[in-house]
Formats: C-alpha cells, sequence, structure tokens
C-alpha cells in the first residue's frame, strides 16, 4: 500500500494493432459517478497508445452493482472487464469461475505482497483482479467555519464532542452531515471510521479473525456508544436523510463537518464554494496511537469468459503503469495507487489524507476479510446495528450481543 517507492523495470510484449482490430472492451464498475473521469480523461489516454482498442465504462450505483453484476455474469452479459471490490465479494466471483486467474499478468511484478491479498485465494496462490487504489477514512470539515467559530481541529475524542457542541449551540448551521436512511454510511463512516482507535486497527480485527476477541469486548462495544452520542448533532430529520441529502448539505455550507473519506474529494472540488479541511479520527486520549481505516479499495479483474482476453490483457497491463497510477491518482484524488510507483499528487486535501500514513498506524474495514461469508453477513449486520446506535434504538451492550449470535453462528472460531 506504499505509494513512494522504487519502480522496477517491466517488459511488456508487443503486440501489432492487427491483432486486436475493432476490439471494443466493456469495464463494468460500481462507480458510476467516474463516469466523466474514465471517459474524458483514462479512457482517452489508454486509446492514444493502444488506437485498436476501445474501451467503454459502464457504471451501477454502488448499492446495485452487486446484484447486477451477478445477474450479468448468469445471463452472460458481464463485461470483458470487471471491477472488483475488495476481499470476500470478489473471491466469491473468482470461486464461481466468473474471474481469470492474472497471476502471470506482466505488470504484477508493480505490487507488493500487501497490495495484492484483497484478491487473492486464501492461500494466496492465486491473484484475480489487478490493484487499483486504496482510500482512506477521515472526517471533512468547513474552514471558513472554523475561522469564523474560532474551532481548532480536534485530536481527541473530547475535543470533537466540545467542536461539535459549540457549533450547536452557535445554531447556525447543522454541526455534522449524516444520514441513516441509506444505512451503509453510518457503519462505513461512523463505526469503520472511529473504530479502530478502539480496538487498536489491526491488532484487534486479526484477534476477532482468530477467535481471541469478541463483538461482546469493550473494543467493539465502545464505538457504540460514542456513535450514540452523534445524534445529537446531525440536524432535524437525519434519520431519514439520504447519502446524497448529506453530501449536498455539508457541500451547501449548511453543515460544518462530514465523516467520510478520501473518495469523496474530487465531487467536493468541484461541489464545495469553499475551503475544505481534513482530520483523522481523533483518538480517545492525547498521547494515545493513532489508527485510520487505510481501506484497500478497488482492482479491476477479468472475465474469465471473456472473447477478447488477450485484449483485456494488454489493458490490466496499461492499468499496471506509472502512467496509469499518476493519471488515476489526479484525476480521481483521494483514490490513492497500490503499485510501486512514485506518484506526486496534485491535490492539497488527498496529500493531507495521505500524510496520516505516516503518522498512524494503517487497517482495513474489520468485517470485509473473513467475517462477511456467512449468513447473517457482519459487514450488512454491521450497517443496521451503526444507524441502532445513532438512533437509539439499542444499547451498544445489545448491538455487542447481536453482531456475536450472529457471527458466531456460522463462524467456527467464535464459537
Amino acid at each position: 500500500m506504499k505509494i513512494f517507492t522504487t519502480s522496477i523495470l517491466l517488459m511488456i510484449p508487443a503486440f501489432t494493432a492487427t491483432a486486436f482490430a475493432q476490439t471494443t472492451l466493456v469495464l463494468d464498475s460500481w462507480r458510476d459517478d467516474d463516469r466523466s473521469v474514465w471517459q474524458e480523461k483514462i479512457i482517452p489516454a489508454f486509446e492514444a497508445a493502444h488506437p485498436e482498442i476501445r474501451l467503454e465504462f459502464r457504471g451501477s450505483v454502488p448499492h446495485d452493482y452487486d446484484t447486477i453484476l451477478k445477474a450479468r455474469f448468469a445471463e452472460g452479459t458481464a463485461g470483458d472487464l470487471i471491477t472488483c471490490r475488495p476481499f470476500d465479494s470478489s473471491l466469491a466471483l473468482y470461486e464461481a469461475g466468473y474471474l481469470a486467474n492474472l497471476g502471470d499478468l506482466a505488470g504484477m511484478a508493480y505490487f507488493s505482497r500487501d497490495a495484492k491479498f484483497a484478491w487473492q485465494t486464501d492461500d494466496r496462490s492465486v491473484t484475480f483482479c489487478v490493484p487499483v487504489a486504496s482510500v482512506i477514512h477521515g472526517f471533512l470539515y468547513n474552514r471558513e467555519v472554523f475561522r469564523k467559530l474560532g474551532l481548532e481541529v480536534p485530536g481527541t475524542e473530547a475535543a470533537l464532542f466540545a467542536v461539535l457542541e459549540r457549533i450547536r449551540e452557535n445554531g447556525s448551521l447543522v454541526p455534522m452531515a449524516l444520514g441513516l436512511h441509506d444505512r451503509w454510511e453510518a457503519s462505513t463512516v461512523g463505526y469503520n471510521n472511529i473504530g479502530p482507535t478502539y480496538w487498536k486497527g489491526e491488532e484487534g480485527r486479526r484477534a476477532l479473525v482468530a477467535g481471541r476477541q469478541k463483538l461482546t469486548d469493550e473494543p467493539w462495544v465502545a464505538p457504540f456508544r460514542t456513535l450514540a452520542r452523534w445524534g445529537r448533532y446531525l440536524g432535524e430529520g437525519y434519520r431519514v436523510r439520504t447519502y446524497r441529502e448529506s453530501k449536498d448539505l455539508f457541500a451547501g455550507g449548511g453543515a460544518a463537518i462530514y465523516p467520510s473519506g478520501s473518495w469523496e474529494i474530487a465531487d467536493f472540488n468541484t461541489q464545495a464554494g469553499f475551503e475544505i479541511g481534513a482530520f483523522r479520527p481523533p483518538v480517545r486520549q492525547a498521547g494515545d496511537t493513532c489508527h485510520i481505516s487505510d481501506h484497500i479499495d478497488m482492482a479491476i479483474g477479468l472475465n474469465a469468459t471473456s472473447p477478447n482476453g488477450t485484449a483485456a490483457r494488454l489493458f490490466l497491463n496499461w492499468v499496471t503503469s506509472a502512467e496509469f497510477a499518476s493519471l488515476y491518482a489526479n484525476a480521481l484524488p483521494g483514490f490513492f495507487p497500490l503499485a510501486d510507483h512514485t506518484v506526486e499528487l496534485d491535490d492539497p486535501l488527498a496529500r493531507t489524507f495521505l500524510s496520516w500514513r505516516g503518522k498512524c498506524r494503517s487497517t482495513i474495514r474489520f468485517a470485509s476479510r473473513f467475517l462477511s461469508r456467512g449468513t447473517p453477513n457482519l459487514e450488512r449486520e454491521t450497517w443496521d446495528a451503526s444507524v441502532a446506535a445513532i438512533a437509539g434504538t439499542a444499547t451498544a451492550e445489545e448491538l455487542g450481543t447481536r453482531l456475536q449470535k450472529g457471527l458466531a453462528g456460522w463462524y467456527a472460531p467464535q464459537r
């Protein structure tokens, strides 16, 4: 996951233009919001280097992507190239025979062991997607509001709640923009954002995977107690506010803080009419080691039944290149390349997020690997638990008990 490392020389086989005459590749993705970037920047760059190949971007909204993609595979209409979510969901596609083994792709030499593990089999013998980017969780804030109210960026949990209370007392805008309608963000930018501070990042996640910790233990229950305090600061109607409405509330200057992550930078650069800052998840006490969710997020795989496999592999080798890494990182600031190339980031907010790697310990979203393979799905259950915590419809202890019971019902190390 390092971005500033030494690249190595990669020898890519040469192909003649006639080998791919009239070839069109279709790329399926869950990030429909990125359509213009692909069409205006990434695709033209690839096609300029490979005029014998045309690339079409086919986007879906994120929460429908998995369902749509499975249906397309079943019907034989999936794209030649598949944007891969990390860990278990893409592993399931490989095990179903939908994704090709890419371990022999020349460009894989550019990726470290850690960069590839989100798209490998459990024994790490097969790599089935080319790593593209990671994202980092944190909090965005309106710098103008902070200056006007004389607020300092909070470094501790107590300082964050003091800032939120000060904004609430001022009464001119919502302290923090977050809604519960779409459920997933309560967990993704709530529980998974602040939680690593409590369970000590990778130390706690690995202990949970191994069965040494349970979801009823204090490090896993305590974040729900903190989320229960958030509701006071989310403004009227937050329980039915959508993800898009929360974004619009912050971008329009109606909220001072937005719990989110680096993936939002590009949107807010064009939507917000004020200077945006970012701060990392606060530590519990001054002097504590900080932890961030530095989540390996995106890769691209090859449809195992694509009739255009040779051309698709040529594109995937281009995805491993320094040209693609630099283009992607600066066209979509906040998505940090996973290939071992030196990439200079133009966006100052993206540089702020990336700087936390040198100060904090990184982890991934806790339920992404192993823990969401069964029924009930722990990741989806954590969505509902986080909503319940913020809305105050269940106690932290009740939520921990609920999640533990569900996980222990199918996951052997937790029985």
